[in-house]
């Protein structure tokens, strides 16, 4: 149950940096916002390494970071470039299920299926996940590249959860550390690809935050996942847009749409059902 209760608080800490995230892209480029998100993960996660005194990881703790590092930054490019051209309505569902998809099939392999109340709760979050993460406005007709990028995006957001769920459970903060590391190169390299500026800290706070919420949201999970099954983890984590749905219509008066409000409130009862 306090598996359940960690991966929840990730899925509230990373519903709301998707919101932050969402919002300093209004003044900079995606990629910038990333620069910046990852370098105050990587400042967060260092400090935190250091005051807990952690011990460094082993050789297949570093190179399963660095997989779930890459993993990780080539689905948040992904994502990026094909919401940047729009429809919305087709990406975010798509690579929200599929990243979510992937690591519960990988755990049914290696640990066996759950019982059927927690099976019939991941049916529910899917559902719940596609629904929620919808478009309330009407997109243009999905086109075969923008989904192909939403299928790239998601397969490599389930990489990312395996291969950091393949981490030793003694190490927390270095193993994201390591990860965040490869992201800020990632979007380091995109920064000089385009030739944009790598942009202020002071003016951004927002992307920082971004960052810090994000990044705290990594360690609730990866605790979640040492102490319940990776599939419960990542199925309850996963269910962060509907927070960020939530953060905008509050907080921006954005519009939700009735489907959207459907998917909330499946999430919810997922949980109940995956918490049995």
């Amino acid at each position: 149950m306090l598996g359940i209760i960690l991966a929840l608080i990730a899925a509230v800490f990373w519903g709301s940096g998707d919101f932050s995230g969402g919002y300093a892209t209004r003044r900079l480029n995606p990629f910038q916002v990333l620069a910046l998100s990852a370098l105050a993960g990587i400042v967060v996660l260092f400090t935190a390494a250091l005051i807990n005194q952690e011990s460094f990881p082993s050789t297949s703790g570093i190179i399963w970071s660095l997989l779930a590092g890459l993993s990780g930054a080539i689905g948040i490019s992904a994502l990026y470039t094909a919401l940047s051209r729009g429809n919305a309505a087709a990406v975010a569902p798509i690579s929200a299920v599929l990243g979510a998809a992937l690591p519960v099939g990988f755990t049914f392999l290696t640990s066996g299926t759950p019982a059927f109340i927690q099976l019939l709760g991941f049916a529910l979050a899917f559902i719940g996940i596609w629904l929620v993460s919808s478009s309330s406005t009407n997109e243009p007709s999905r086109k075969n590249s923008e989904v192909g990028l939403a299928f790239l995006a998601g397969a490599a957001f389930g990489g990312y959860f395996i291969f950091i769920g393949r981490v030793e459970t003694s190490g927390v903060f270095f193993p994201l550390l390591f990860a965040r590391g490869v992201m800020l190169v990632v979007a380091l390299l995109f920064l000089v690809f385009k030739r944009l500026p790598f942009p202020s800290i002071r003016k951004n706070p927002v992307a920082l935050l971004a960052g810090l919420l994000d990044s705290t949201g990594n360690v609730f999970f990866l605790l979640a996942k040492n102490l319940s099954r990776l599939d419960y983890a990542v199925i309850v984590s996963s269910l962060y847009p509907a927070i960020t749905v939530i953060l905008a219509s509050i907080l921006f008066k954005e519009k939700v749409s009735l489907w959207q409000k459907a998917g909330v409130a499946a999430c919810l009862c997922a949980i109940i059902l995956i918490s049995l």
